[in-house]
């Protein structure tokens, strides 16, 4: 009897890569998660991945996957192709030779802010790509990256889907034709896995090593959040909310337009909260007494909602247009502990984000009738619940919250001809899990305690401003 064959897909984050080998079946047969090094923060607004730490990572996730895959009996010949997606809006700098001429520039540093320009700090600089296109490049020697992850101070033409033609936007970006990578669509192929990488990994050579897009449009396709009124709900690092469209909207006020991960469409996303679940894990690892998230969880969920009274306001990574905020706890009294402080942390975040979806929603014209909820943030049922009761429609969550890594698998299985079409790979790959239904009486106390979030800038912005001068 012939084995099934195998997909891999690669979701590297801000503080974590995971590898995961599903069957066409749909199910996970192995997997493999590395931690990775906490970024180096010299300053409050610069942030690098310490080292060679991104690819270090990836390696260390790929040995246990494939370590699991083939303990339990099957053969890597079966592993039809591999696709990758690494978080976004990062910068990589190469020298000639491959190597990193700068540690990996990531998303919450300042400098991704502007144009992109030689330092004297980075030296000699032959290549200039993003962390998908750098991966890529390691797993495969090709100088290739996806279209779908050029965000940014990019010279990128979105509705060609390729570099723009135009002088000024490549003088603007302080960049040349010959600095940047070759480009394809999200499920085109990147290259073919090096004998040398093949060989350290235990993997067939010249396995496919196939393009997605931006993370968190893998997430959007990883998760099944593709129908008109659903949003995506994407806990990580940076928190994002987005829906899926078929229309490239200009100028929007209240949102952004992106590549979405099929090509052709595209996913409307609004701002979301930078540094949002890393603010749990600093709680958790700075005032958490040992306790997991799990018990925090169970303490916070006596809490009542609006956690008598205190807020949390997400700016412990200040936006680019306005660098000097900070985060902020309002309205400390007796009777606050940590449950009620762990409680408040995640309530901030929830009513930050509808701060910003509200508008998005109105602008659309479509209104939000269904959330899913993605990453390592689902697994807490105290969050679920609170943004069920501060949206106000039902929040879902899948069983494998690794919707990223989910959206690899359809692309990798679509290339290899697995599956047949996206929506046979995703009715395959994605289950719903819980669906979490707002209370009432929950969501009218957070109606009333969004309405003083929403306005919260005006007041703090005048003193944060003043506190940010105090660091220069």
């Amino acid at each position: 009897m012939t084995e099934q064959r195998f997909v891999i897909g690669v979701d590297i984050g801000t503080q974590s890569a995971k590898v995961l080998i599903f069957s066409e079946s749909g199910e996970v047969v192995a997997q493999g998660r590395q931690a990775l090094r906490e970024l180096e923060i010299p300053s409050p607004n610069r942030a690098v991945h310490p080292a060679d730490d991104l690819w270090d990572g990836t390696i260390a996730a790929f040995r246990d996957a494939v370590a699991a895959f083939t303990a339990a009996g099957h053969d890597t010949a079966a592993i039809a192709a591999m696709a990758i997606c690494v978080i976004r809006c990062c910068r990589v700098l190469l020298r000639a030779d491959g190597s990193l001429a700068h540690p990996v520039i990531n998303w919450m540093d300042e400098r991704l802010d502007h144009p992109h320009a030689h330092e004297s700090e980075y030296g000699e600089v032959s290549h200039v790509t993003t962390s998908s296109g750098y991966i890529g490049f390691r797993l495969t020697g090709a100088h290739v990256d996806t279209c779908a992850n050029l965000i940014g101070w990019w010279p990128i033409d979105d509705l060609a889907l390729d570099w723009s033609t135009d002088p000024e936007r490549w003088n603007a970006c302080r960049l040349r034709r010959d600095q940047v990578f070759d480009l394809v669509k999200p499920g085109e192929k990147i290259g073919g896995l090096t004998a040398s990488v093949a060989a350290e990994l235990g993997l067939p050579e010249g396995l496919p090593v196939i393009a997605t897009a931006h993370d968190k449009a893998v997430e959007a396709l990883g998760s099944g959040a593709l129908d008109p009124g659903v949003g995506l709900i994407s806990l990580g690092t940076y928190i994002a909310a987005m829906t899926h469209g078929a229309a490239h909207v200009v100028d929007a006020e209240s949102f952004w337009t992106f590549q979405a991960a099929i090509p052709g469409q595209y996913l409307h996303e609004c701002w979301g909260v930078r540094r949002g679940m890393w603010s749990v894990s600093w709680f958790r690892d700075q005032f958490g007494a040992g306790a997991s998230e799990r018990e925090l969880d169970t303490e916070a969920a006596a809490v009542l909602p609006g956690s008598e009274g205190l807020l949390t306001v997400h700016d412990w990574a200040a936006p680019p247009h306005a660098p000097f905020r900070k985060g902020a706890m309002i309205g400390f009294d007796g009777r606050h502990n940590r449950a009620h402080v762990y409680r408040s942390i995640l309530e901030g975040i929830a009513l930050r984000l509808k701060t910003h979806m509200d508008p998005m929603a109105l602008e659309l014209a479509r209104p939000f009738n269904e959330l899913v909820v993605s990453g390592g943030g689902a697994n807490s049922e105290v969050m679920m619940q609170i943004l069920a009761d501060v949206q106000g429609v039902p929040v879902s969550r899948n069983r494998l919250r690794s919707s990223a890594a989910i959206g690899c698998a359809v692309h990798a299985g679509l290339y290899a001809e697995v599956w047949s079409s996206p929506a046979e790979a995703v009715d395959l790959l994605v289950q719903r899990d819980e669906t979490f239904v707002p209370i009432a009486d929950n969501t009218e106390r957070y109606a009333r305690l969004s309405a003083i979030e929403a306005q919260i800038h005006q007041h703090l912005d005048p003193i944060t401003e003043a506190i940010s001068a105090l660091d220069r």
